[in-house]
């Protein structure tokens, strides 16, 4: 395949495909929140692609890693139950972990031997890249963001503040499983750069009406 160099993309196909397009060392940050290989269904009865096996972890993090510019950060949600098969992933790619953060929520999304009130994702490096002057808390704030558009949507304003943090001015933010495209959006809202890919056409769907429905918002604004 050649080298691709898209910016302001929503990209619909497999990220492996698509990431193998991507020069080395192309990518500012990377925040993604990958199926947790958990078959996940919700109330409404919808799922996600590549939630049953592990087929893919470890060849697409080697491509995250390949693509992330050197001396770099991923922030990466994770599913606690596989967390043995994430760890192994990251670590096989090259990357080292150096933060974990934790969002207690109001609500349960669901429940067993414990009640499950908290999302959780990882900071992890690649090289060893400068560290902020005003580090954020590993604690952060979670509003529920009605999982309208996809079954684990996350709030953008749980994103933005890695993204402000993590990114430099006008730099290029990389979201493997783009789903509704929180990260995208939360990207242009910081005044970043975006490539979002994600396979399921239902989702990427929504995705691109959303993105779009926010440049025109601000170009109405404008």
């Amino acid at each position: 395949m050649t080298n691709s160099n898209p910016i302001n993309d929503l990209i619909l196909g497999d990220n492996l495909a698509v990431m193998a397009t991507m020069p080395d060392h192309h990518v500012d940050f990377i925040l993604t929140d990958p199926p947790y290989l958990v078959n996940y269904i919700d109330r409404s009865q919808r799922s996600i692609k590549n939630d049953i096996n592990a087929d893919w972890l470890m060849p697409t993090f080697n491509e995250m890693y390949r693509v992330l510019k050197p001396d770099s950060l991923m922030v990466s949600f994770y599913g606690w139950t596989k967390i043995d098969l994430f760890f192994a992933a990251w670590k096989a790619a090259g990357f080292r972990v150096v933060g974990h953060i934790v969002f207690p929520k109001r609500y349960a999304s669901s429940a067993g031997f414990l009640a499950y009130q908290h999302e959780s994702a990882f900071l992890l490096a690649k090289g060893h890249p400068e560290k902020p002057v005003k580090p954020l808390g590993d604690v952060g704030n979670w509003y529920y963001s009605g999982n309208k558009l996809h079954p684990t949507q996350k709030p953008i304003s749980a994103l933005t503040p890695f993204i402000q943090s993590f990114t430099p001015e006008n730099g290029l933010v990389l979201d493997p499983f783009a789903g509704s495209g929180s990260t995208c959006e939360a990207a242009k809202l910081c005044g970043r750069q975006y490539i979002g890919i994600e396979i399921d056409r239902q989702y990427f769907d929504l995705a691109k009406a959303r993105l779009d429905s926010l440049s025109s918002r601000e170009i109405i604004a404008a």
